[in-house]
């Protein structure tokens, strides 16, 4: 298979690694060499033993180092997660026994130069930043025929916002600590010249499920280096955490202080400041840039941590507060002027929703795509077909670009990759049939009664009334999201009467309440 890398800088990347690439201090030792003749030791002719050095077909087509059978270093193991190009599974080091996180990305998803060199760049970003506060550690890269092998620390203590809402209670203090710690990867990136582009609480995850466990920032598949004046144009990120000047196109690193700003208004309050039913009126609500401090719990919330938020979500990314500066804002430092009251437990009602229900709701939309009649889905194969140019029976985001382009539509790049994430469930980065109909259909039919109670019989198998915990696992299973965390948060939230299953009347409300729904005590 050729030779195994255990270090992801034994062979640098690109030239821009030099100082990764220089081996004269560590690696290698000059050879005295005599004046003598005599005194020269002559090696003998190579033998056939020695290895050759790769051939071009040994050669990987991503990383351009010789291809490497991860199963000789590691012993994969089950999934942990999955994404739009790369599933992650738990795998131990063969020599030491020790555990790590490997993120397999399949090489066939890599389509273009610009796929390849956005790998080749998060790669390289994590060599860079490994080492640093509160970012995952980068352990190398491998390539075999068919994949990409990313292997990083593992961090098992669970996504952030699980973390939050298993623990009951928390006050500003303990938000005002993981505050911090997002913070602190912002001021770090930013220093060491990167610009992240996508925080959310997502991204981070705990590395362990020890108390005091700190937050590791775990995906830098957005991010890139700083360039001195630079304006940059591409339309990246989620919706909910986006700032306007990327809704803009002009941007800068400014953009992290924004998505770290609606982090904490999560934290805070339970839901995110900009909300909207879809993601153009979230986009909407992000350019106005209203921030409601008025309902509850703000009122009960210290004016020190309104103050940062403020300085973190100001719409002129110029009077935006830095990074560095809001480490040292009054209510993030230590021991700083965050309270030790609780929060009112309903706004981690309120964020237990907001993370369960998108997922759930995604999954029943896409049923009740598939249960749509002929009458309803008029026309929209034929625009399937006109969209699907290479005849390959899924769109792409480019032929969904130039497809809705051709239609006269004024969707920006980031409202149609929103609306790709949006219905793309089993996350494989294109749209099948089913998913393009789910994504194009108006949402009143969407949610009419009847199709409606067709998705609620989806998941109720046996007809007896009620989703339990089996035939949600089971139905969820299918498109990637069957982890026992989901499972239960899905149940947690849905199931109001906590008989342990989900009635049709549960199943409704869920499907037409926002995560603003939840009633919050005014104190």
């Amino acid at each position: 298979m050729g030779f195994c890398f255990s270090r992801p800088r034994d062979i640098p990347i690109s030239s821009s690694s030099s100082s990764d690439g220089d081996f004269t201090n560590h690696h290698y030792q000059p050879i005295p060499i005599s004046s003598s003749k005599e005194s020269l030791d002559i090696p003998p002719p190579l033998s056939m033993s020695v290895p050759k050095p790769p051939t071009s077909s040994q050669i990987g087509t991503v990383l351009g180092r010789p291809l490497c059978e991860i199963t000789s270093i590691y012993d994969i193991g089950k999934e942990l997660g999955r994404g739009q190009f790369g599933i992650t599974y738990l795998c131990t080091e063969k020599s030491t026994g020790l555990k790590y996180a490997c993120k397999s990305i399949s090489k066939r998803k890599l389509k273009s130069g610009k796929d390849i060199e956005d790998v080749k760049r998060e790669i390289l970003i994590l060599e860079h930043l490994t080492g640093q506060p509160n970012i995952v550690e980068f352990k190398g890269a491998y390539e075999d025929k068919q994949n990409l092998h990313l292997v990083m620390e593992l961090c098992s203590g669970g996504e952030l916002f699980d973390r939050i809402t298993a623990k009951g209670s928390y006050s500003e203090r303990e938000a005002a600590d993981i505050c911090r710690q997002i913070v602190t990867v912002v001021h770090v990136c930013h220093f060491m010249g990167v610009m992240h582009r996508d925080l959310k609480p997502e991204n981070f995850l705990m590395v362990s499920r020890e108390e005091n466990s700190p937050l590791k920032a775990t995906d830098f598949g957005l991010s890139v280096f700083i360039e001195d004046n630079e304006v940059y144009k591409d339309v990246v990120g989620s919706a909910y955490y986006v700032a306007p000047e990327v809704l803009r196109r002009s941007y800068g690193k400014e953009i992290d202080v924004w998505s770290a700003g609606v982090i904490l208004y999560i934290l805070l309050s339970g839901v995110p400041p900009f909300w909207g039913e879809n993601e153009k009126s979230i986009f909407d609500a992000v350019l106005q840039g209203y921030v409601d401090f008025d309902s509850a719990p703000w009122p009960s919330i210290s004016s020190s941590a309104k103050d940062l938020i403020k300085k973190m979500l100001m719409k002129d990314p110029k009077r935006r507060i830095t990074a560095s500066d809001a480490l040292n804002h009054p209510w993030l430092r230590e021991d700083g002027e965050a309270s030790d009251k609780p929060i009112d437990s309903a706004v981690l009602v309120r964020m237990k929703q907001f993370r369960a229900m998108n997922k759930l709701k995604k999954l029943a939309l896409k049923v009740i795509a598939e249960n749509l009649s002929e009458e309803d889905i008029k026309g929209l194969k034929q625009m399937f077909n006109n969209m699907d140019t290479d005849r390959s029976g899924t769109i792409t985001f480019e032929e969904l670009k130039t497809g809705l382009s051709r239609l006269g539509s004024k969707l920006s790049e980031l409202e149609i990759k929103q609306l790709m994430d949006a219905v793309d469930v089993d996350q494989n980065g294109t749209l099948d049939y089913t998913e393009f109909i789910t994504a194009t259909m108006q949402r009143h039919r969407l949610e009419k009664e009847e199709n409606l109670f067709k998705a609620f019989q989806f998941f109720d198998k046996d007809g007896s009334g009620f989703i339990t915990r089996e035939e949600l696992k089971q139905a969820m299973t299918q498109y990637g999201m069957g982890d026992e965390a989901t499972i239960d948060e899905v149940i947690d939230d849905v199931d109001t009467d906590k008989d342990g299953r989900i009635n049709y009347e549960e199943f409704v409300a869920m499907m037409k309440k926002g995560p603003q729904d939840t009633e919050l005590k005014q104190r």
